[in-house]
């Protein structure tokens, strides 16, 4: 920008003034106009001056007034009609209140369009202003401009001035390279503004986390130690499975499971029985479940039942040869009776005791009883701290008995080898999957004619919410998932087992009985077409004689846990925890016995592998409480969606 030189004249008072008024005007529109080669482009909007009083014309006649008749200005050719001399009406400029007359303002026709019809007060009286300037007497003429008449007065070439600024009037080339530099600058300045606006600290404000991320944000992707995501535990699951196991399980062979509720706690004596009316288990009566399910024969087919019998009549005949009748007899026990042997992971009730009953599992179903407190954290207590492998000085995260410890938890379990890990891992999902039941069946009201069930939103906050459990919440969701692996992939192994063809879901009705085989081998199939199973060939590898001591630790700690179900205070508690807690024992059992799975005959009793219809019951039971979890968790994400 040059500097200001005092107001001068440079171009005929008609050209200045439009100039002028034009300058005003765009101003006070904020726009570019288009004008005449030479003329002002566009400039800000400067305060508006003090009004100054209006100079009397020399005439002694009103500046406003219609200018009369006089000769034509340079460059104006007189044309009829003209007024006077030159016979033609005083030329105005486009848009312009000012006439290009030698010395007067001239008022504008009534109606006639143009800026001072339009244009607010302030331009209005610039636009006098300018015509009352233009009326005074000048020195010198000014070089004329194209296209513009002369004017006379001491002019510097190349100024124009107006009463608030001053300015020089650029040329053609120096307007092109000002607005190339202008645009240039406007990108640059544009640029810089739109990555401060999307900044993090200045960028738009984000809309608050909503309550389903905060639960599963960090519940996605691969699991730890495997290689199958969450994602397609979700599809396969919720949308090909889930239908068809509950299906299963509602079957009479899977309904009913036989246990013992009154078995004494061997740890401790003080234990505090609930006495909520949700906490009670109701058996079944004798005349309620199937014959086929209490009689001898529920495993096999009938030529099993009848190679039975050649066993006992073996066993007779074992009075003339004592040696071969106790081998006879050692195998008909293994057969026909549940033994603790090493390859067993829970110490299993003894279904013959006289106190243990058939419970229907559909008419007890696991959801919240009230059963919480001190009781119920030294249940889980005495699990995590004395079974996971876990020395006393490491405490794990959000444990009420320890609160204020450092946590140094993480970092230690990142330390061990993969299987006390995945010990831990197992534990901790199953207590995740436990928590999920409790809130998604959770007692929301009460009258004296009916309970009301269904989804507690904040009691699955306060156990999986990513800030209400600092970050632990969404690490045991994803146990969750870990634990859901390692039980699909031991009903993928144990599939020849079922297939053979001597087996059956034996409950006296042979239809039925043919249906649910059936829908059983379906759903196996389908488990083991399951793309992204998990690799437990990591598992107890390396020196035999050392895994061999491992795989031992490893059966003996979850063989200490099922005893500790028996310590539960809360009936149904105990009736599910033994439940899954032999389920899942049942499915370590499988995983390790790939090679006497593997020798199986294709028909007859296997002596070296079998399970009971406990082991079954549990083993298709436990599963179903997981992939319900795990089905449950999409119902939780839509119901968090809307919730901050």
């Amino acid at each position: 920008m040059q500097p200001c030189v005092p107001f001068s004249f440079k171009a005929s008072r008609g050209a200045v003034d439009a100039q002028f008024v034009r300058f005003a005007s765009w101003g006070w529109a904020g726009g570019r106009g288009p004008g005449p080669a030479g003329t002002l482009g566009p400039l800000p909007l400067r305060p508006r001056p003090r009004p100054r009083p209006r100079p009397r014309p020399r005439s002694g006649k009103d500046p406003g007034a219609r200018a009369g008749p006089g000769r034509p200005q340079p460059g104006e050719a007189p044309g009829p009609g003209r007024a006077g001399r030159g016979g033609a009406e005083p030329r105005r400029e486009a848009g312009s209140c000012v006439s290009l007359t030698r010395g007067k303002e001239a008022a504008p026709r009534p109606g006639a369009g143009g800026l001072a019809a339009r244009a607010p007060r302030h331009v209005r009286r610039l636009c006098r202003e300018a015509a009352a300037a233009g009326g005074r007497a000048s020195r010198g003429r000014a070089r004329e401009e194209p296209g513009v008449g002369r004017r006379r007065g001491p002019a510097r070439a190349g100024f124009f001035c107006g009463r608030a600024a001053c300015a020089r009037v650029p040329g053609p080339e120096v307007r092109r390279a000002g607005a190339a530099m202008g645009r240039r600058w406007g990108f640059l300045v544009g640029l810089v503004g739109a990555v401060w606006l999307l900044g993090p600290s200045h960028g738009e404000q984000r809309p608050p986390e909503t309550a389903a991320q905060r639960c599963f944000c960090q519940v996605s992707g691969y699991l730890d130690d495997c290689t199958c995501d969450v994602e397609t535990i979700d599809r396969f699951n919720n949308y090909r499975l889930f239908p068809r196991l509950q299906k299963l399980l509602e079957s009479d062979y899977f309904r009913y499971y036989k246990v013992n509720l009154k078995r004494p706690c061997p740890f401790w004596n003080d234990i505090s029985q609930c006495g909520r009316r949700d906490c009670a288990v109701k058996p079944c009566q004798s005349d309620e479940v199937p014959d086929g399910i209490k009689s001898a024969s529920y495993k096999y087919s009938e030529v099993a039942n009848n190679l039975i019998e050649e066993c006992e009549q073996a066993e007779r005949l074992g009075a003339v040869d004592e040696s071969l009748s106790e081998e006879t007899q050692k195998a008909v026990l293994q057969w026909t009776k549940h033994d603790d042997s090493s390859d067993n992971f829970c110490e299993a009730d003894d279904i013959q005791s006289p106190d243990a009953e058939y419970v229907d599992l559909l008419l007890n179903p696991e959801r919240y009883t009230g059963y919480k407190g001190p009781d119920a954290w030294k249940i889980w207590n005495v699990i995590y701290e004395e079974n996971c492998f876990k020395p006393q000085t490491i405490k794990r995260p959000l444990n009420p008995l320890a609160s204020g410890q450092e946590n140094t938890f993480y970092s230690w379990l990142e330390g061990l080898c993969v299987e006390k890990r995945a010990f831990y891992r197992l534990i901790s999902g199953l207590h995740a999957s436990i928590n999920v039941h409790l809130s998604a069946r959770y007692l929301l009201q009460e009258t004296w004619l009916e309970k009301k069930w269904g989804h507690n939103i904040t009691e699955f906050q306060q156990r999986f919410d990513g800030i209400l459990t600092e970050g632990e919440g969404p690490r045991r969701l994803k146990n969750l998932y870990f634990l859901y692996l390692i039980e699909l992939r031991a009903l993928s192994k144990v599939v020849p087992f079922f297939e053979r063809p001597d087996f059956q879901l034996f409950t006296g009705n042979k239809v039925h009985d043919a249906e649910n085989k059936m829908l059983l081998l379906e759903i196996l199939h389908e488990i083991k077409s399951f793309p992204l199973h998990f690799d437990e060939n990591s598992f107890f590898a390396g020196d035999k004689k050392e895994a061999n001591k491992l795989k031992e630790d490893f059966r003996l700690h979850f063989r200490n846990i099922s005893r500790i179900m028996d310590c539960v205070g809360c009936f149904k508690c105990r009736l599910w925890g033994k439940l899954q807690i032999q389920g899942l024992g049942t499915a370590l059992k499988i995983l390790f016995s790939e090679k006497l799975i593997a020798n199986m005959p294709e028909s007859g009793p296997s002596y070296e592998f079998h399970l009971t219809r406990q082991e079954i019951v549990s083993l298709f039971n436990a599963f179903g409480r997981i992939s319900t979890s795990v089905k449950e968790l999409e119902n939780f994400r839509n119901l968090l969606q809307n919730i901050h």
